[in-house]
């Protein structure tokens, strides 16, 4: 009988989750019914929304109930089908949840093909949520025109380098922004961006001021936080700002910290609004079609950042939030 490995949310987390906020649990494989697809979990997605998950607090998503299998989008292999629609050997995304196998009728299951990747994960990145995050983000928030400042948080991240590449293709002046010096140097090197700042030994604000000395255009937020006020401070007319996460705050205890420079929307004639990728699933045919000459020209890759083994995805899942991940985080089940 096959065995299967699930992760458990059974604590809500005070501060960065802890292992023990999660229990491994082995149960027998089910047998399938007519329609019925068995999916081997191979790489799981680690993103910052996974904390908000993980609280009781008003989300898109409900919080995930405590004893239920952790929330979480995966890839994997059809290893056994009673589904004409999905063929063995098919590669499969969708929402998988922290398992080794998951038992589907196939609905919210989209086919990919594998063999045309530079690595399976990429399902998950760049043609995945994350990219699409970055494509909609950048182009239906941020409403770029070329030439425009854009200036982009935790540049190194998953999104943020994938919203860096997007930008310089659109004809962007793009402003990094990462933690350390190696983080910097691949923002500007590697993605392409003008400049990076790197905020753990730079002042930030005398930073902004030497790169953006007309001031910024875009913001594209994924910090919240001082990051945030500090490119408050630098707005230029009619600047947009995206929200697309606050990962300062995901940890923080009691009531998350506003942004105290929010009157300089006033005087900049500013926008500042938040989104949530679920809302343009219907469209993501469209950005990948955008994306895909990109890629096919090099102007837009994926750094993946892989940990090994089921039982260390609470390890992954704090890398997010202590900046110890370098690309898109995944899980390698």
């Amino acid at each position: 009988m096959t065995t299967v490995r699930s992760l458990h949310l059974v604590s809500r987390p005070e501060g960065h989750p802890k292992d023990s906020d999660f229990e491994m649990r082995d149960t027998v494989a089910v047998p399938l019914q007519d329609g019925d697809i068995r999916i081997a979990v191979k790489y799981l997605s680690i993103d910052p929304a996974m904390r908000v998950w993980m609280t009781e607090a008003k989300s898109y998503w409900p919080p995930v109930p405590l004893g239920d299998v952790m929330r979480s989008a995966g890839i994997g292999e059809v290893v056994e089908s009673k589904n004409p629609k999905f063929n063995v050997g098919s590669w499969v995304s969708g929402m998988t949840g922290v398992r080794s196998e998951l038992v589907s009728d196939g609905k919210g299951m989209q086919r990919f093909d594998a063999s045309r990747l530079p690595h399976p994960g990429w399902a998950l990145s760049i043609f995945g949520a994350t990219g699409l995050t970055a494509y909609f983000g950048l182009t239906d928030i941020g409403h770029p025109k070329e030439g425009e400042v854009l200036v982009v948080s935790a540049a190194a991240g998953a999104v943020g380098s994938a919203v860096v590449q997007i930008g310089k293709a659109l004809g962007l002046k793009v402003i990094g922004l990462a933690g350390g010096p190696d983080k910097c140097a691949f923002v500007k090197d590697t993605l392409g961006a003008d400049a990076c700042i790197d905020y753990k030994s730079e002042n930030l604000s005398a930073a902004l001021r030497e790169h953006c000395p007309d001031g910024v255009d875009i913001y594209f937020d994924n910090v919240g936080g001082d990051i945030l006020d500090a490119v408050l401070k630098r707005l230029r007319l009619k600047a947009r700002i995206v929200l697309c996460g606050g990962i300062s705050q995901y940890n923080a205890g009691g009531e998350t910290r506003g942004p105290a420079n929010y009157l300089s929307l006033i005087s900049a004639r500013g926008r500042m609004e938040g989104f949530v990728v679920i809302d343009y699933l219907h469209r993501a045919e469209e950005a990948i079609a955008a994306m895909a000459p990109w890629v096919a020209a090099g102007k837009l890759t994926s750094k993946l950042d892989v940990v090994e083994g089921l039982e260390n995805f609470p390890e992954a899942l704090r890398r997010l939030y202590t900046g110890a991940n370098f690309g898109k985080q995944l899980v390698q089940v």
